[in-house]
């Protein structure tokens, strides 16, 4: 009885392994041990060049994650005949740091040949982001597998706009498996990043929950006639736009978040405290965001002999 109880255990962790997609912290240790050292030397030389880069590879992850899961769809290349999640309009013109993944991938290439997928190259270089700009770290889950195929359709679906409210966010968010506490830490990868005109503009000169001194010093570079100066960019954080803080949240309860998406996070609404919270605590939100990009991480990984190791991570394998 006790040896069949014990089988029946065995069963039920490997299903639970089975279930979580079956990513490990150690997947690369013996196939692969120089992996994350390659990764992070390559990302932390991005970042030092181009601060901004780091919130773009962040950006790179969520976008691959929450469009048919974290399988490195986002990084294939549009062509002639195939428009992907590239060419959706959350990322055309917009999403950037695919040359940076490419560069990681051609040093991850030449110390293991076809052994890491882009889809972990992805959510190891975000955390290494994040970690560069000042940011907590914790350990990725890796084990991920890239898709044969991208979506424009899903992406324009599923990637939640910047004009969303409240209960659109939450709704895109939980149908991830995500909780409003993720979602209202992962937000906070605002606290670095830019943003262009376009996606603030209404913001600036329609809405009154924004401070009028921080509106009117946006207000030049981003004129309201819709296509004068579509592109310009302004900081996500006007505080510290280059460090990984709680900055946002403070920001937010200064009526000074640039996106519409932002600041319905303090509104009057279920999401308050919890921005008070993370403003009130720097080591609240490390905490929660490092916790929300682990799930995030996790959401639908293509694993065993779904998909395939890309050996280029801007096109599928010939």
């Amino acid at each position: 009885m006790a040896s069949a109880s014990c089988l029946s255990l065995l069963v039920l962790i490997t299903m639970a392994s089975a279930a979580s997609g079956q990513l490990s912290s150690t997947f690369y240790d013996t196939s692969c041990p120089n992996a994350l050292s390659t990764i992070k030397s390559a990302v932390t030389a991005a970042v030092s060049s181009e601060a901004r880069m780091g919130a773009s590879l962040v950006r790179l992850h969520f976008h691959d994650c929450f469009v048919d899961g974290c399988d490195g769809s986002v990084l294939l290349a549009d062509t002639g005949s195939f428009v992907g999640e590239q060419g959706a309009a959350p990322n055309n013109g917009s999403i950037r740091g695919m040359n940076v993944i490419d560069n990681i991938k051609t040093q991850v290439e030449a110390v293991c040949n076809q052994t890491v997928s882009c889809a972990d190259i992805l959510a190891v270089a975000a955390r290494d982001s994040v970690v560069a700009l000042g940011g907590p770290t914790w350990t990725v889950l890796l084990g991920r597998r890239d898709s044969t195929t991208a979506s424009k359709t899903n992406a324009e679906r599923d990637l939640p706009p910047p004009s969303f409210d409240l209960t659109n966010l939450t709704t895109a968010f939980a149908n991830k498996q995500l909780s409003v506490t993720d979602m209202v830490a992962l937000s906070g990868a605002h606290t670095i990043g830019q943003a262009q005109c376009l996606n603030f503009r209404d913001r600036l000169y329609n809405e009154t929950n924004i401070d009028t001194t921080f509106a009117t010093s946006l207000k030049a570079n981003c004129p309201r006639p819709t296509g004068s100066g579509d592109g310009s960019l302004a900081p996500l954080d006007t505080t510290t736009p280059n460090a990984f803080d709680n900055a946002y949240y403070t920001n937010l309860m200064s009526q000074k978040g640039l996106l519409h998406s932002d600041q319905v996070l303090l509104n009057g609404g279920s999401t308050d405290n919890t921005v008070r919270n993370f403003a009130s605590s720097a080591a609240a939100f490390s905490s929660a965001f490092a916790t929300a990009m682990v799930n995030m991480g996790n959401i639908a990984p293509k694993t065993g002999t779904q998909g395939q190791i890309r050996l280029t991570c801007s096109k599928v394998n010939s």
